[in-house]
């Protein structure tokens, strides 16, 4: 467990007033919440959680259930103005719209929270006794010498929250946007926001955006994704500033209840391959697996339904690519992360004039003539599929994600309409994963359920053949390694391309791959980082370079 000490509480109760009074109030009416840092994964486990985890600069995150309630709620702890503090706001933001023409002209939204942050700090003066507004006898502000606002410190650092959350942040939902357990929002006009948490699930907050502000809101959030939203164009995809990719639907002549959105959040440090396996998405051994296919450039598919956590998966397993590879990798949204010196980041551009527009064929096309040594499409969906092959003939690895729920389904869609990819074609792919989101217990889990190796076409029942590597006995929730002592693709394609004398010495190697993310997760490193720099810490100096002795 990862409690808080009483020496870090205090120092956030000193640095967050706005904390001190919501604990207090909180400890009357359910009693002393618990405080963690990072918030641990087994909490989700107990009945009547009351905990608070920090997130990003002064919002907190209070998620407790009561013996009448039926479910846990996610409450945002985030400094909230009184009316004296409202007064200064407005006399601030006048001040700001005054002042703002002789700063420079900014276009990233940091340049611009930079901006506010300094002429904030010219406009206001520090008095710890300037608790109210000043005011004359017919009610107008009085302003300290040189246009300048009297604020105690405290209600300087509420201000410019306030400030920044509107004019350069979320809004309304900027409490849940620096939340790194926030894997969705879900909004409908004059509802609760619901999200999709990481360790809890699917939460009903204590925000709701009222259904007169919706389309207001709604409008603002589409123009930072920079295709706005109207009644003429009632639905929008795009990418938020901090890389989240939104979908706005806003006519109510489409969205019965009003304007509603889902946004997708995006993870700026990755889950690590050792909390996967920590959390049982997969096994060791299926990570042993993966990590000597990708180290001798294999080809591969992970494939599942929506929200499996594919692209997690994806982005946990691309540092088992030796750390001296070029990659490129080609995205409609930009999800992958990539730790790699050598990384060129393609996305598809879908404005602008339609000569000026990029798709995802064009940028696979582009990629192929850059020599990568792998190739990684964010999610192959149509004709680009065809392109992907194409790269795989040539002799470029490539690893990409794909919706579907089965090898079957898979060779099925790549060679039916729109992608055609000849039959004779399917053993350029390697082997296919499959992940599931699965319920269990009343609870949602994901799970990488098959990994089945292509061996290639058969011409006398013009067929694929395809061999079990793994299974998931969903009974035991245990992976089993069903091709251990008779992998094509590690014995195969791998094994006598590597120069093994006997090709049953690669299971010597997947047994070591085995132990040493066995004791990783032993010795507790899930940080995304220290786990790359571990498994590069071994291409580089073998067991010598790794932080424990196996």
């Amino acid at each position: 467990m990862t409690k808080m000490s009483k020496d870090e509480i205090q120092h956030l109760m000193d640095k967050n007033p706005h904390l001190v009074n919501y604990v207090k109030d909180i400890k009357r009416k359910i009693g002393d919440p618990v405080f963690y840092s990072p918030l641990p994964h087994e909490v989700r486990d107990e009945k009547y959680p009351n905990l608070i985890y920090p997130t990003r600069g002064m919002i907190f995150i209070h998620i407790y259930r009561t013996q009448d309630m039926e479910v846990p709620e996610y409450k945002a702890i985030e400094p909230i103005l009184n009316d004296a503090e409202k007064e200064k706001l407005k006399q601030i933001q006048k001040l700001i719209v005054k002042k703002a023409p002789e700063k420079r002209s900014v276009i990233e939204d940091n340049d611009l929270k930079e901006i506010l942050t300094e002429l904030i700090d010219e406009i206001t003066i520090i008095d710890e006794k300037a608790t109210d507004i000043r005011k004359d006898k017919k009610g107008n502000v009085i302003l300290a010498k040189g246009d300048k606002i009297k604020v105690t410190s405290s209600q300087k650092r509420n201000i410019e929250y306030s400030v920044i959350k509107e004019l350069v942040g979320g809004g309304a939902i900027e409490c849940f946007m620096g939340d790194p357990y926030i894997e969705d929002i879900h909004l409908i006009s004059g509802e609760n926001i619901h999200l999709i948490h990481k360790v809890f699930e699917m939460i009903k907050t204590n925000v709701l955006i009222e259904k007169k502000d919706a389309p207001a809101f709604t409008k603002l959030l589409s123009e930072k994704m920079g295709v706005p939203v109207s009644e003429g164009r009632p639905i929008v995809d795009g990418v938020l500033p901090d890389g989240s990719r939104g979908n706005i639907i806003y006519s109510s002549a489409v969205s019965i209840k009003g304007p509603s959105m889902t946004i997708r959040r995006f993870t700026e440090t990755p889950i690590s391959i050792t909390q996967l396996i920590n959390w049982g998405t997969l096994s060791s051994g299926v990570a042993s697996y993966l990590w000597i296919c990708l180290q001798y450039g294999r080809s591969f598919f992970l494939c599942g339904g929506t929200a499996c956590g594919k692209t997690t998966t994806m982005n946990a397993i691309i540092p088992f690519i030796p750390p001296e590879k070029k990659i490129y990798t080609t995205e409609g949204t930009p999800e992958l992360q990539v730790p790699h010196t050598v990384w060129q980041r393609l996305l598809t551009k879908a404005t602008g004039p339609k000569e000026g527009q990029v798709d995802m064929f064009d940028l696979l096309r582009a990629a192929l003539r850059s020599r990568p040594d792998y190739i990684i499409p964010g999610e192959v969906r149509g004709a680009e599929g065809n392109i992907v092959f194409q790269a795989m003939q040539t002799g470029h690895p490539c690893m990409t994600t794909f919706h579907a729920g089965s090898v079957t389904k898979v060779i099925q869609r790549f060679t039916g309409d729109p992608i055609n990819v000849p039959k004779t074609f399917m053993d350029n792919l390697d082997f296919v994963v499959i992940q599931l989101a699965l319920e269990r217990n009343g609870k949602m889990m994901r799970r990488v359920t098959s990994i089945d190796e292509i061996e290639g076409y058969n011409r006398a029942v013009d067929g694929i053949m395809a061999r079990k590597a793994f299974d998931w006995n969903a009974e035991e929730d245990r992976h089993v390694f069903a091709a251990n002592k008779n992998s094509y693709i590690l014995e195969e394609k791998i094994a006598k391309n590597a120069g093994y004398e006997d090709t049953a010495g690669i299971y010597d190697e997947y047994d070591l791959r085995k132990h040493i993310l066995d004791k990783m997760v032993e010795e507790k490193i899930f940080d995304y980082y220290e786990v790359v720099q571990c498994i590069w810490g071994f291409y580089r100096e073998g067991e010598e370079g790794l932080p424990f002795s196996l």
